[in-house]
């Protein structure tokens, strides 16, 4: 009998580490399509990294569009700007905030679902290199302009 409750003891030590809180908290979350008849969208939020170490936003899902990517824009050597797929993620650097804005990175759905309506709301799910998998439900805000 002791030796049941030691080990359930221990084991209950072991997982109070997976239990504590994410050291990644995002801000502001919302999303936006440039009409009712897009094909395509996009979301916006600021990770808050409050760790010690570094981390790395490395992919991210939702059923909203066919496909969901981390995305960027880029300057072409002529000068235009471009998007593009970030396959190896952004860095959040511990202590810092990395913003994902409009004209800079972003995450993007391709082949949308359905229309992206003012006032809905969707999950999206971010995966962590560290922090793991944290779900977060975006509102969609078509009427937020640039610097809201």
């Amino acid at each position: 009998m002791k030796r049941t409750i030691l080990g359930a003891l221990a084991a209950a030590t072991f997982a109070l580490p997976a239990l504590a809180e994410s050291e990644i908290t995002i801000l502001d979350p919302y999303a936006r399509a440039a009409g009712m008849n897009a094909i395509a969208g996009a979301a916006f939020f600021g990770i808050q990294n409050n760790g010690d170490e570094d981390d790395r936003l490395v992919d991210v899902r939702s059923d909203i569009a066919k496909r969901t990517e981390l995305h960027t824009h880029l300057e072409t050597d002529e000068g235009v700007m471009r998007m593009t797929h970030v396959e190896e993620g952004f860095p959040v650097a511990a202590g810092t905030i990395h913003m994902l804005q409009r004209g800079g990175d972003h995450v993007m759905f391709m082949g949308l679902n359905d229309p992206m309506t003012q006032g809905d709301s969707f999950t999206l799910t971010l995966v962590f290199e560290k922090a793991g998998e944290i779900e977060v439900e975006v509102p969609v805000d078509l009427e937020r302009q640039p610097g809201d």
